[in-house]
């Protein structure tokens, strides 16, 4: 299916994050000049979605992801079975990702671009909100901004983000190897040089500091993340896609639903987050 410029369309959905991209029907077949669009969109909103794209199944997603960027294997959780990288959450295995993070910033190098499609989704609830990371660092009063510009925090999957029981399947092969990663608390995107907040659940402790201390600093600026004037909310249909530039935001998926709901993701590209001093983020232990 050719795709005319004239009717691709962004309309925000929010003040300060969040786009529904119209007149894109995504397929491993686009062409450079609407993959430059879908770019310069996700660099403005940072998270983007398209509607009723029920034609992708697990190849032609993994095909589509793949123009953005190479295939980013979770280190820890086994890709879906006959895929080459899709990493499934279906609440009924446990996998419930409602805390707010960015996703895999527990090793040094952070998966660029998340392709998130919607399986199964229950009628009600399940909805999941993005958080732009560089207006909460611009909404910091500048005594805070220096300080967050000097600091480091370590980051661990020691404790599993979709808090699920330790016995269950999800939970035990995410924390299968245990990853401790020292990032920089802000980020500078290589894109657009802007600085985000690079925290989330997966953000143990602040580097130099005792872990109380730790606990109030990352409490401090998380509350900034997630303030609302910050966020936008998706509420999903099947079919639905949502891309998010992955070191821009972070997202809660929200768990108030009952029945089952399934979600595939597909991450790609890498990049090892740098401060504005130009030191980057370093792998501590690996076990």
């Amino acid at each position: 299916m050719t795709t005319q410029l004239s009717q691709i369309k962004a309309v925000p959905l929010a003040g300060r994050i969040g786009a529904e991209i119209h007149g894109i029907h995504l397929s491993g077949e686009l062409d450079s000049v609407v993959l430059d669009k879908i770019k310069q969109a996700l660099n403005e909103y940072k998270v983007i979605f398209f509607k009723g794209q029920h034609h992708l199944d697990d190849t032609s997603q993994e095909a589509f992801s793949q123009l953005l960027g190479e295939i980013y294997a979770h280190p820890t959780v086994p890709k879906k079975e006959n895929t080459n990288g899709i990493f499934e959450l279906d609440s009924h295995s446990g996998a419930k990702a409602n805390t707010w993070h960015t996703d895999v910033t527990f090793v040094p190098e952070v998966p660029k671009y998340s392709i998130l499609r919607g399986v199964t989704i229950p009628e009600t609830g399940g909805d999941t909100v993005w958080a732009n990371t560089n207006a909460a660092y611009k909404d910091l009063p500048n005594e805070l901004k220096r300080l967050a510009d000097e600091l480091f925090a370590i980051h661990s999957n020691e404790f599993d983000y979709a808090n699920s029981s330790p016995t269950k399947p999800f939970s035990k092969s995410f924390r299968s190897t245990i990853f401790k990663t020292k990032h920089p608390v802000v980020y500078i995107h290589p894109e657009t040089s802007e600085k985000h907040i690079l925290l989330g659940a997966f953000a143990k402790k602040i580097d130099g500091y005792s872990s109380r201390e730790s606990e109030y600093l990352i409490s401090i600026f998380q509350s900034y993340i997630t303030r609302l004037e910050n966020t936008v909310r998706w509420k999903w249909n099947e079919g639905d896609v949502a891309i998010w530039d992955n070191l821009a935001t972070q997202h809660y998926a929200i768990a108030d639903y009952i029945e089952r709901r399934t979600v595939r993701r597909v991450t790609v590209g890498k990049s090892i987050p740098i401060n504005q001093k130009g030191e980057s983020s370093t792998l501590l232990t690996k076990q």
